[in-house]
């Protein structure tokens, strides 16, 4: 038996790029048959903005001195990071928002990040020997040679927490150009983004397929 863990971070309720990659790239993988999946929905149910600062300092308080509210924000903490140590295979779905990590996504994180399993003081890596996928879209175009280059503040921090915090090997699967269908002023953009878009989910199949071999092996 295999467990995957899924984490949705888009707000759009239909129409989300990293929700249809991360479709393609789940089913891949669950054509090994005998494998689970847990999902976690944080763009359209997103998760109590205070929980974090009320579960870091919950830290420093003796468990038997806490009161509820420290309680309950240590719980989901705690619920958050069973989530994902349970699970072989991680796959984060995370859209790009004002040239950043949408708070959504970046409140799982902080509350992840105070469990001791995956906190950056932790004896041993909690994604050691595992894979974490990390979709990502993006609207515009943030490559070498473009307007906004260095204006992706995003996957480079989530990278950094997924490989180097926590151990996980990580593939990153992007579509950028996301909004060129929709704005006219990236007319120009819409074939090329098309091309991006396509071989996004030709990645995820690409890559679930492989990891479904491994799990049937």
């Amino acid at each position: 038996m295999s467990t995957v863990f899924r984490l949705d971070a888009s707000i759009k309720p239909e129409g989300s790029v990293t929700r249809a990659v991360s479709d393609t790239l789940e089913n891949a993988i669950a054509a090994a048959g005998d494998t689970t999946v847990t999902r976690r929905e944080i763009g359209l149910h997103p998760l109590p903005s205070d929980a974090w600062a009320t579960a870091a300092f919950a830290g420093y308080v003796p468990a038997d001195q806490r009161n509820e509210a420290q309680n309950a924000a240590v719980a989901l903490a705690t619920e958050l990071a069973d989530e994902l140590a349970s699970a072989d295979v991680a796959i984060i779905a995370a859209p790009f928002y004002n040239w950043g990590v949408t708070q959504h996504l970046k409140t799982w994180f902080d509350l992840v990040l105070t469990d001791g399993r995956f906190s950056p003081g932790a004896a041993e890596k909690a994604g050691e020997g595992k894979t974490a996928f990390l979709v990502i879209a993006r609207g515009g175009g943030y490559g070498e040679g473009t307007p906004r280059f260095g204006w992706d503040h995003a996957s480079a921090w989530l990278k950094r927490v997924l490989e180097d915090v926590w151990g996980y090997d990580v593939t990153v699967i992007e579509a950028e150009l996301t909004l060129a269908e929709s704005t006219p002023a990236m007319a120009a953009l819409v074939d090329l983004a098309r091309k991006n878009l396509a071989d996004a989910h030709a990645a995820a199949e690409q890559h679930g397929t492989a990891i479904a071999g491994k799990i049937a092996a």
